[in-house]
C-alpha cells in the first residue's frame, strides 16, 4: 500500500495579494483557520492559488510561509507542476529542501501531450525526488485527462501516491480505483463529487469549499468514514447551492470574495481574472449565510 498523505479535507488554499505582492501576514491567517478548523492538509500554490500568475520567488516564499506556520500540524503540499517538463522538476527539487510533505502536480496543459507523453513526464518528475506526488488531471482546465490505464502505468512508480481527481467522470474514477487498487489513492478534485468518490474508495478531497467551510467539509468526509452515509449524504447535498455560488465564475474569483465577506482581506484575483460581479456576488453571499 502506497503512503497516505492525508485522509479528508485538504483544502486547496488561496494566495492574498497586495500591492507589494503576496500578503504573506494574511495568508497565515489563514493557515491558521484551516487548522483550526479541522482541515486535515493544506494545498498550496494550485490552481485556487493562482499559481499561474505567481513569480517564482512569490511562489517559494508562500510555500515556505505555510511550512512554517503549519509546523508540522498537517501537511502541506506543494504546487510544483508545470507544462515545462524541466522547470517542474527545478521547482519539486527547491520544494522539497523547504519541507513540504509533498507535491501536487498537474498535467501539462497547453502542448496536449500523448499518454504516453504523460507517463514520461510524471517520471521524470517522479524520479527528480523523494516526496509523494498527488497527479492532478484536470482537463475542463488543462486540454489533457490521464486515462485509467495510464493511472495504472503511473501507479507503478513508488513515489507516484495520489491522483486528485477532477476530470467530473465518476465511470473514470471508478474504473481507476479498480485498476490501481492501493496503489493510488483517489482524492475528489470536486466539490460536488465527494461523497459520491468517497464511495468507491477515494481518501477525501482537495476543496476550494473548505477555503471558508473547512470544518463542514472535514466532517462531511469523516462521516462517511466512520459509516454515517446518511449524515454525509446530507452534508453533499445541503453544500450543493454554495459549492455552485463557489464555482459560479472562474475559480477563484468567487472564493477569495466569500474569504473577504466571512473576514479575511483576500483583494481580487491577479489578471487576467478579475472581481466577480455583483450579481453573483449577492448570490454567493446569501449560500455562504445559509450554510452554518
Amino acid at each position: 500500500m502506497k503512503k497516505i498523505l492525508f485522509k479528508g479535507c485538504g483544502t486547496a488554499i488561496a494566495t492574498p495579494f497586495d500591492e507589494n505582492g503576496v500578503n504573506l501576514e494574511e495568508f497565515k491567517r489563514l493557515v491558521e483557520f484551516q487548522i483550526k478548523n479541522k482541515a486535515d492538509a493544506i494545498i498550496v500554490c494550485g490552481t485556487t492559488g493562482e499559481s499561474s500568475t505567481m513569480t517564482h520567488d512569490e511562489k517559494i516564499a508562500t510555500i515556505k510561509c505555510a511550512v512554517e506556520t503549519s509546523a508540522k500540524r498537517v501537511p502541506i503540499i506543494a504546487g510544483t507542476g508545470s507544462n515545462n517538463t524541466y522547470q517542474a522538476i527545478e521547482m519539486s527539487k527547491e520544494v522539497e529542501k523547504l519541507g513540504v510533505d509533498g507535491l501536487l502536480v498537474v498535467t501539462p496543459y497547453y502542448n496536449k501531450t500523448t499518454q504516453s507523453g504523460l507517463i514520461q513526464h510524471y517520471k521524470a518528475i517522479a524520479n527528480s525526488v523523494d516526496l509523494p506526488i498527488i497527479l492532478y488531471s484536470v482537463p475542463s482546465r488543462t486540454g489533457v485527462n490521464i486515462t485509467p490505464q495510464t493511472c495504472l502505468e503511473l501507479s507503478k512508480i513508488p513515489n507516484i501516491v495520489a491522483i486528485k481527481e477532477a476530470s467530473g467522470n465518476l465511470s473514470q474514477v471508478a474504473q481507476i480505483a479498480n485498476l490501481c487498487k492501493d496503489n493510488l489513492h483517489i482524492y475528489s478534485g470536486n466539490d460536488d463529487q465527494i461523497v459520491p468518490i468517497l464511495s468507491v474508495g477515494g481518501l477525501g478531497v482537495i476543496s476550494v469549499l473548505s477555503n471558508v467551510k473547512p470544518e463542514y467539509t472535514h466532517d462531511m468526509v469523516f462521516s462517511f468514514f466512520e459509516g454515517n452515509i446518511q449524515k454525509a449524504k446530507e452534508y453533499q447535498l445541503n453544500a450543493i447551492p454554495l459549492i455552485n455560488a463557489l464555482f459560479s465564475e472562474v475559480n477563484p474569483i468567487p472564493v477569495k470574495a466569500a474569504l473577504n465577506d466571512i473576514g479575511f482581506n483576500f483583494g481580487i484575483p491577479r489578471l487576467p481574472l478579475i472581481e466577480i460581479s455583483k450579481e453573483k456576488h449577492e448570490i454567493l453571499k446569501k449560500e455562504l449565510e445559509k450554510l452554518n
